[in-house]
Formats: structure tokens, C-alpha cells, sequence
């Protein structure tokens, strides 16, 4: 008897059947009832098949177009399917395994059902639903081809339904259907050759595109291809993973600030897992309002899936807020990330992250970090751009120079809305679904819509069109994980080392001061050297910058702000006098930290002699990394700083070099510091005579008392000096203002000589 579609749960149903095979009582199971996928019957045919060819039915002329009938017998179920599937891709639909009858004797199936994959509908139970809405593909649709095992051994179409009630797929794209994919065993040796050399996807499919005379003839997308380079990394960590794991704990051991935690079954290459070091941790307190995590890793498809977190140090060079290996790349593995991340960071949210634009990553941070301005890597956007507009890339040789330009150098939201739509019009763009798409989410990665969040670079326009890579130079897509830690610690090492040649230069080498500004002299004091160059930059440039009121309340004045000859270029400065704050339309100090040649050409005309105290961020000057940490019961570190020698190390240099800047500062307090630190030393001495009679916390507690009563002191100097320079810049602007008096009164009598001396002129020539 004839097997109808049947539309039911996962139960088992028992019934009896008669036909070919006699007196045998019967089950029906079914397979993969409710998944949104097409299932890929390539993979489990013998290597090296091929279902448009394959003839295992029993046909006398093998002809490629045949079609399916009724009592068509073919020598094996497996024989049916890739016939019924040769068949579809010919016709241009997507097949799938349904319902399936095994033998109550022996468990052997004798009935299978092949239908369209667009068969059946999706099930609304509650538990299946996704936490993410999937695209319907299921319209009920009756083709399918029922086959049954016979007495003699051969299988026989019992049932065929040749109708669809949906539009079949062009043969162009048929090779898109899921039924039709495969990656072969020569198309996989070539991918892992190509791999192997630091090719990424886009460039392995280059590869096979050329290879095979075309997209169509490649056998499977972008998507399988990507796929197998994920499945094929993780193979190749193998045992190299117990490696990193027995250097985390063994980190752990030597320093209790050291953080890892491992997510799954990371030891079978499973899991993922997360670390970070004291530095990390402490850098991230010091510079976490900007993240950005590369996952260079994936578009490069690097041998190790490493992800480190990383951010800017008061120099402006790149640092580490800790590391990840990911094994595991769903959206439950990049929500656990990031909130191991932020248990490990102390829970403090960043201001700004930058990631890519991957859908799951994007709704891990939105749902660990729901106030944090998300921001894709702009580097990664142009990437993808010239993947997806290959053709445009290749027909308009302006097309790339342009579309960067719209994206790069437009200053207004309006002035970038004209751009694109012009851009979109004059390569007849419109109906890109890819660029629409980015349209939408322009918010994210667009610069000029991202110009009112910190992100700590130096240049609006610039904004990430370079990944922050921390790791460049020691992890590239040839390093495995033999090599990882060893290559971890040389990049650790080597920025350390940076770090601490740009604090040198910052303090030894004096700034070459280009004007008379206080101002400058004052960031030139304050700002480390590369944050200082970025400031006299934009403090030079306002000598080309005229300010001229457009509107004035009284408490709150308008500026009109443009370069000389360049007045379509117009910033605006909105100024409150009695506050001495300032905000731009250019909006370089709400995204950068660093006040711009705008607000500061206003500062010139408003006599404001020195920077206000709100526009010095403290992350982007010397004593950055001065100061109290965050309670270290906050932070998860150990409360007792003896248990860490780094901790122990920092603490006291932190202290140190916080009273050598401030002591330095006049002899009088040179003087009251020095004699704090002799008696300290005397201190410390006479402890590592006793030995464990006073501990090192004692006596750092009674220096930093000492010391303590010395900032006391200088905070009251600064006071003193602070009133000083108040009452000399009330007596500079009279002086101005007198100033100003005497010049407009010189003009009027120039102006009063120039015309007598034209009226005697003119007397005399009559």
C-alpha cells in the first residue's frame, strides 16, 4: 500500500503494511521533523560520486534527463536518492529525506520517503522556538517520491508527485539549494592546501570559482566553504590545546591576579576560553572606556581562532584588556565571552566597543552590553564591500575612491545622506540588497554617526580603518598552537617595552613649543608627547580659524567657525561664558579627548589663556597611570597586596612616581618629599633587618601617611597658585580691554588725519 505525507510529532507510530514485502509488521519514524535546514545527502555518499551521474537504477539507456515514474526500480535506496536529487537540480528545487519505514524483524528500513524540501510546515511548539526568527521555508509543498523495498531486492517508486506550489530556482543559481552543495574531496584537499598559506574564504572560493570554469560548476557557497575551514581549524588544534591550558594554570599559580576561565570541554578542542593578567586588568581601569575586539581570526582564518580584547594607553599605542580562543562560535559562546570578560574586568562597562559586523556577536552585545555604543570595524565594512560589490569594483574603476570618500569625508549626517544617494544613482545601486542593508545599520560603522561616543582616535575620519591589532607581527594565520603562548608573551614583552620608551621620551625630551600660548605650554606639561603633538596641531591650525559671533544670550554665545577661504566648510561653537564650556558641531573632543582647532580658536577671541580643567582627560596625560586603583575588592583582586609581588611592585611605583612628578615641582616641596622619602628609607631598612617584625604593608602604610601629609601641603600650594592665575587672567583681559581702547582710538585719528591730508591734497590740485 501506498505511504501518504503524513504531518506527525516525534512519536513512533506502529502499523501494519502489506505489498512487496509480506507479513511483516512495520514502524514509521521520522527523520529531522521540524529543521529549517536542507539536508546535504552528498555527504554521506561514497567520496568521490557524482549524483548527476550516478545510474545505481535500473535504466537500460542511462539517460541523464530522464524522468521519475512510477515502478522506476533502482538498485539500492541509496541509488533513489541521488537519482530523485539529480533529478531536482535539474528541474531547480532542494530534496530532503521525510518519513522512513523500518522492518519490525530486523530494523531494516523498507519504505523511504524523498520529498521537496520546501515540504510540510514549521511546528509552532514552545519548545522549539528560537531565541532568533527564522526565515520560513516551508510552504507545504506535496512533490516527493516514495519508494519501497521489493521481495526481489530492488526498491520501485511507489508514489511520485511531480507538482510544486512554490517557483522553481533558475539553473544559474541551483547550485545555491542545500541538497546541491558539496564539498568534495579534491575541493577539500584544495582548501586545506590554501589554508594552510593564510588564505582566507573569499580567496579560496576566488580560487575555486577560476578552477572549476565558474560559480556554478564549484558544487557549494561561500557558507560550506567557510564552514569547513572552521570544522578543519578546530581539527588541527588537536592536543596543542592542553598546552595553553597548562600555562593558565600555572600562570594562576605564580600570580593570584591572573584570570582564565574555560567554557565547555576545552581539552577535547570543544570549548572556549578567556584570560587575562594583572596588567590587563589594571590597564583596562586606567583605559576601558573604548574596546575593541578583533576577530581577525575569522576573515584571515588564522590556524588558531585567537580573539584578543584591546583598547588605548595615554601614548596612543595599542593595549591588552585580556584574550580568548574560541572553539565555539555560536551566540551562547559570545555571551558567555563577554560576560566572563566584564566578570574579569570588574564589571564596569565600557563607554564604546568595536567588533565586526557579524550578527551574533552583534546580539551577544546587546544583550551583555546593552549601554555600550557598538561600533563595527569600518576596516572589516570596506573589506566585505569589495567581496560583495566585486562586479561594481570591476566595471567602475572610480567606484571604490568614490564610495570611500562618501563614507570617509563627509562632515555632516545631511552632506553623507546626499553622498550616498548620489553615489546609489550614478551606478544605478539602488537595488543592492548589501548596500541597503548597511544603509540601515549606518549608525554603526558610518563615521560621521558615531562622532558623539568616545572611541579614544585621534581622527573622526579615520575612525578604524585600521584594526587595533596588539598582536601584529607575532600571530598571523600560519601561527598554531604549539607556537601560541610563546608568541603571547614576545607581543606582551615587546609592548611593555614600548610603553615604557614612550613614557622616557615623554619625560626627557622636551616638546619644541610653536607659539606663545600659556595654553601650549601648559598641555605640553600635562599631555604625553604624541597626545601633545595631536593638541598643538589643532592649537596651530586656529590661527587659520576666525570665530565670529552669530548669536549671543548673554549667559551662552554662537560662533561661526571656518577656515580663511573655506567658508562651505562651517563649524558651529556653542560657548557658555560663565562655565568656560564649549561644544562643537565638529563634536573632535566628545570622540577623541582631544579639544579641537574650533572650540579653541573661540578660546583665543574669549581670552581664555589656559585649557579649563574639563577638557584635560586624565587618561591622555603623563599621570595617566598615577592615582588610586579601583578598591581591590571590586576589581576581584587579592585584598592582601603581599599575596603578589606585581601588585606589590606597581603600588609602590605608582607612589613613587607620583610624588617624584609632584616634588619636582618647586624646591620648597622638592625639599618636604625628599626628607619623606629619606625617612622612609630608613623605614624599609630597618624592616629587612627585623625581617617579619614590620611588614612591607606597615611601613608602606606609614610612608604613604608621610606622603599623604605632603600632598596636604601641595594641594594647598595649588590653591594659592590657582587663585594667583585666576586674579592674573581678571587683570590681563582689563589690560586687553584697555588695549583695545587705545588701538580703536589710535585708528579713529588715523582715519581723521587720512582724510585732512586728502582735503589738503585736494585743495592744493585746486
Amino acid at each position: 500500500m501506498d505511504i501518504e505525507p503524513l504531518s506527525i510529532e516525534n512519536e513512533v507510530m506502529e502499523f501494519d503494511m502489506g505489498g512487496s514485502v509480506e507479513d511483516e509488521t512495520t514502524t514509521l519514524d521520522l527523520e529531522h521533523p521540524d529543521d529549517d535546514y536542507e539536508r546535504d545527502y552528498n555527504d554521506e555518499l561514497v567520496e568521490g560520486s557524482n549524483p548527476s551521474t550516478s545510474h545505481g537504477f535500473l535504466t537500460s539507456d542511462g539517460d541523464p534527463n530522464l524522468e521519475p515514474y512510477e515502478g522506476m526500480e533502482f538498485d539500492s535506496e541509496q541509488a533513489a536518492r541521488i537519482f530523485y536529487n539529480s533529478y531536482a537540480r535539474r528541474i531547480g528545487f532542494s530534496t530532503r529525506v521525510s518519513v522512513y519505514q523500518r522492518s519490525r524483524r530486523d530494523g531494516s528500513i523498507i519504505c523511504r520517503q524523498i520529498v521537496c524540501s520546501r515540504e510540510g510546515f514549521r511546528r509552532e511548539g514552545a519548545e522549539n522556538r528560537s531565541k532568533r526568527q527564522r526565515t520560513i521555508t516551508r510552504v507545504g509543498c506535496k512533490a516527493q517520491m516514495t519508494v519501497k523495498k521489493q521481495s526481489s531486492g530492488k526498491w520501485a517508486v511507489s508514489k511520485l508527485v511531480k507538482e510544486h506550489n512554490h517557483e522553481l530556482v533558475p539553473p544559474d543559481k541551483v547550485h545555491c539549494l542545500r541538497s546541491h552543495r558539496h564539498v568534495s574531496g579534491p575541493a577539500r584537499s584544495l582548501i586545506d592546501t590554501l589554508q594552510a598559506a593564510g588564505m582566507g574564504p573569499s580567496g579560496v572560493m576566488s580560487v575555486l570559482i577560476k578552477e572549476s570554469g565558474g560559480i556554478n560548476n564549484v558544487g557549494f557557497t561561500k557558507v560550506d566553504c567557510q564552514n569547513y575551514m572552521s570544522s578543519s581549524r578546530q581539527r588541527t588544534l588537536g592536543s596543542g590545546g592542553q598546552i595553553v591550558f597548562d600555562y593558565l594554570k600555572q600562570m594562576q599559580v605564580e600570580d593570584p591576579d591572573f584570570f582564565y576561565a574555560v567554557q565547555g570541554d576545552f581539552e577535547n578542542s570543544t570549548g572556549n576560553i578567556f584570560w587575562a593578567d594583572a596588567n590587563s586588568r589594571m590597564n583596562y581601569n586606567y583605559f576601558g572606556e573604548t574596546v575593541t575586539f578583533d576577530t581577525t581570526y575569522r576573515m584571515n582564518r588564522y590556524r588558531v581562532p585567537f580573539a584578543p580584547f584591546t583598547g588605548w594607553n595615554h601614548h596612543g599605542q595599542p593595549v591588552l584588556f585580556g584574550c580568548a580562543l574560541l572553539l565555539n562560535e555560536s551566540e551562547s559562546s559570545f555571551v558567555w565571552l563577554f560576560q566572563t570578560w566584564l566578570t574579569a574586568m570588574s564589571g564596569r562597562h565600557p563607554i564604546s566597543i568595536t567588533t565586526d559586523q557579524d550578527r551574533i556577536i552583534r546580539a551577544a552585545v546587546i544583550q551583555v552590553l546593552p549601554g555600550t555604543r557598538h561600533r563595527f570595524c569600518k576596516w572589516n565594512v570596506f573589506r566585505e564591500a569589495q567581496e560583495k560589490l566585486s562586479d561594481v569594483y570591476r566595471s567602475n574603476p572610480t567606484f571604490e575612491a568614490e564610495f570611500q570618500k562618501c563614507i570617509n569625508l563627509t562632515e555632516t549626517m545631511d552632506e553623507f545622506e546626499s553622498c550616498w544617494e548620489s553615489l546609489l544613482q550614478r551606478y544605478d545601486l539602488g537595488d543592492n540588497e548589501w548596500l541597503q542593508s548597511m544603509y540601515n545599520a549606518r549608525q554603526q560603522w558610518v563615521p560621521v554617526y558615531l562622532r558623539d561616543a568616545f572611541f579614544g582616535e585621534m581622527s573622526i575620519t579615520q575612525g578604524s580603518d585600521n584594526v587595533n591589532s596588539y598582536f601584529d607581527g607575532y600571530i598571523n594565520a600560519s601561527t598554531n598552537i604549539q607556537v601560541l603562548i610563546k608568541q603571547y608573551e614576545k607581543a606582551i614583552a615587546s609592548r611593555y617595552e614600548k610603553e615604557i620608551k614612550a613614557d622616557y621620551d615623554t619625560i626627557n625630551i622636551s616638546p619644541v613649543l610653536k607659539t606663545p600660548s600659556p595654553m601650549e605650554k601648559q598641555a605640553a606639561n600635562l599631555y604625553t608627547r604624541k597626545i601633545f603633538m595631536k593638541f598643538q596641531e589643532e592649537l596651530v591650525e586656529t590661527l587659520a580659524y576666525p570665530a565670529t559671533i552669530v548669536d549671543d544670550t548673554g549667559s551662552e554665545t554662537m560662533y561661526r567657525v571656518a577656515k580663511f577661504g573655506e567658508d562651505h566648510k562651517v563649524n558651529f561653537v556653542r560657548f557658555n561664558v560663565f562655565e568656560k564650556r564649549a561644544s562643537c558641531s565638529c563634536q573632535l573632543f566628545e570622540f577623541s579627548g582631544i579639544i579641537c582647532r574650533h572650540i579653541l580658536a573661540v578660546f583665543r577671541v574669549m581670552n581664555v589663556l589656559t585649557l579649563p580643567s574639563h577638557y584635560i582627560l586624565k587618561r591622555w596625560t603623563r599621570n595617566a597611570k598615577s592615582g588610586v586603583l579601583l578598591d581591590e575588592r571590586t576589581l576581584g583582586l587579592p585584598s592582601d597586596s603581599q599575596e603578589s609581588s606585581t601588585a606589590r611592585y606597581d603600588s609602590l611605583q605608582r607612589e613613587a612616581i607620583k610624588y617624584v612628578e609632584e616634588g619636582a615641582e618647586s624646591m620648597h616641596i622638592y625639599n618636604v618629599a625628599m626628607n619623606a622619602l629619606h625617612e622612609a628609607a630608613k623605614k624599609v631598612a630597618a624592616a629587612k633587618k627585623q625581617g617579619s617584625g614590620v611588614t612591607t604593608q606597615s611601613i608602606l602604610s606609614n610612608t604613604r601617611q608621610q606622603l599623604q601629609s605632603c600632598s596636604m601641603d601641595l594641594d594647598e600650594k595649588i590653591l594659592e597658585l590657582t587663585a594667583e592665575l585666576e586674579n592674573a587672567s581678571q587683570r590681563c583681559e582689563a589690560y586687553r580691554a584697555k588695549l583695545f581702547s587705545v588701538l580703536k582710538n589710535m585708528e579713529e585719528q588715523k582715519l581723521q588725519i587720512s582724510v585732512k591730508v586728502q582735503n589738503v591734497r585736494l585743495n592744493l590740485r585746486s
